[in-house]
């Protein structure tokens, strides 16, 4: 058979298979949509026993093909791609739209009606939205759903009625479109349910896992490209700090270490203004202008007057000496 022949054609010619189910879409809507994945992919409409058949023939040139078959319900299609299943998948998404009702569908969600003006002119139209469950009235010359109304469950069929009035007030419950049940690559088939991914939550938590795993890494001192720099830098940082800490003198250190002992040298040196030299009290002067300047103003605050230990010459003589040797 023709059919056959060109199925076989689309399975050899191409690394990804895909059942897709078509039921449901009218015929201009899917040659629309047809039209517009003409290029993308290669898709062939045919009875699910032919597929079937099909399937199960050429499972020796692809193993684990024919589990495609477990997946053929209602009116379906065969789809040929280069795509991966994943982005397969979404090509087909794209695919659907919001349709209108014609009465007997179940409704995917919660069909609800807000209350407000409409764009209807006053006349017979009020009883027919009363007829299908929409309180509507007749306010200041317009047509007014009076509240917010719940029409249709989740699950329930959709009425004949109900289904004209939300088509002339353009609410579209349904979405038509073509449905991928299942894509063969590689030997293995991913159903409908794996491919559907959240991509913002996908992408967030391969974030976290990528922060979490270099925090991980530098912590227990992994070396990776990535890493490599982080970690030199951090054990530089590390080195660093202990040499301070230790008084270890080298190139490096021994501005850092000046400077360290000049602020504990000032900071001693206004406990003893009195002991101190000339040149000593000019830079220490010098010091608390800087530090008055920087400091912001603030309103003065009254305090007690606490008496400061006295100190001794020869205190101060001692204290000087032990600093500077």
């Amino acid at each position: 058979m023709e059919y056959m022949k060109d199925l076989k054609q689309v399975i050899q010619s191409y690394p990804n298979i895909a059942i897709v189910n078509i039921g449901g879409i009218p015929a201009p809507q899917f040659q629309s949509m047809r039209s517009n994945l003409r290029g993308k992919i290669t898709l062939i409409v045919a009875k699910n026993n032919l597929i079937d058949l099909v399937l199960k023939d050429m499972e020796g040139e692809k193993t684990g093909l024919y589990e495609l078959s477990k997946l053929l319900d209602g009116q379906c299609a065969l789809v040929g791609s280069t795509d991966n299943p994943f982005k397969l998948f979404k090509v087909m998404e794209a695919t659907k739209t919001a349709a209108p009702a014609k009465g007997g569908e179940l409704a995917p969600d919660d069909i609800e009606v807000k209350a407000g003006e409409t764009s209807f002119k006053p006349g017979p139209i009020v009883g027919d939205l009363q007829q299908a469950g929409i309180p509507a009235a007749i306010e200041g010359g317009k047509v007014v759903i009076k509240k917010d109304k719940l029409l249709v469950k989740a699950g329930d069929p959709i009425p004949v009625k109900a289904a004209q009035m939300l088509a002339k007030l353009e609410i579209f419950p349904l979405t038509v479109g073509m449905n991928l049940m299942g894509v063969y690559e590689n030997g293995l088939v991913f159903k409908a349910d794996v491919l559907a991914i959240d991509e913002v939550k996908f992408m967030g938590d391969l974030y976290g896992a990528i922060s979490g795993s270099f925090g991980v890494a530098l912590k227990i001192g992994y070396t990776t490209p990535i890493t490599i720099r982080p970690l030199i830098s951090k054990a530089y940082n590390e080195s660093m700090s202990l040499a301070l800490f230790s008084a270890i003198t080298n190139k490096t250190t021994i501005d850092k270490l000046v400077g360290m002992a000049n602020s504990k040298m000032l900071a001693l040196a206004t406990k003893i203004p009195d002991a101190l030299d000339d040149e000593l009290k000019a830079t220490l002067a010098g010091a608390v202008s800087a530090a008055a300047a920087a400091a912001p103003v603030e309103a003065p605050k009254k305090e007690e007057k606490k008496e400061e230990p006295k100190v001794t010459e020869e205190d101060a003589a001692a204290g000087l000496g032990a600093l500077f040797g």
